[in-house]
């Protein structure tokens, strides 16, 4: 089954990185520690370190480190990473404009308008048999607990955020575990 490609939907250029279920994404491994995804992110570019909101006293402390291109324009962080005191590195955030794509068997996941990823989601599923799952907020995506689909405004289009994720320290699923910074970026950013 053939899908778009990067270029039909304005993305082409991007890094291109893997993604292995509850192991991490790219360079990014589930369980690393602040100081680990910093040294990570180095070759990425430059990193920015803040405490992330406190919003539930169920988690433990939660750092933010956002990840942007080295270019010399400013731009919006490429990768948003959430690091747990308890757990370490838990929710990976690729950004729909600036972020690398990351394909989930032949299906590109980062950037995508999401009515087109919907489609896509849906004849993947037919052709192979297999399942997709909507999110609570309606987003579709490939039927694995490691990814939540997000919606990011940009311009007048809905594109998808992808959130790859483990369960944190005092949650129940990925979905009690997506860090509040990501409840409110959900269709506000341009």
């Amino acid at each position: 089954m053939v899908f778009k490609g990067e270029a039909d939907f304005g993305v082409a250029g991007r890094d291109e990185w893997s993604y292995a279920p509850a192991v991490g994404v790219g360079p990014l491994r589930f369980g690393m520690t602040v100081d680990e995804v910093v040294e990570a992110a180095e070759a990425l570019g430059r990193t920015k370190v803040s405490d992330g909101a406190r919003d539930h006293a169920l988690f433990s402390p939660t750092w933010k480190i956002e990840i942007r291109r080295r270019e010399s324009a400013p731009s919006p962080p490429a990768v948003t990473t959430y690091v747990s005191q308890a757990v370490g590195l838990f929710c990976i955030a690729a950004d729909a404009v600036c972020g690398p794509q990351v394909v989930y068997d032949g299906i590109p996941l980062v950037g995508r308008d999401l009515s087109e990823l919907e489609s896509d989601a849906i004849a993947y599923a037919e052709a192979v048999n297999v399942h997709f799952r909507y999110t609570p907020e309606g987003y579709a995506g490939p039927d694995d607990p490691g990814i939540v689909m997000r919606g990011q405004l940009v311009g007048a289009v809905l594109r998808s955020r992808p959130l790859f994720m483990v369960t944190r320290d005092g949650a129940n699923t990925e979905w009690d575990s997506i860090p509040s910074e990501e409840h409110r970026l959900n269709g506000s950013t341009a």
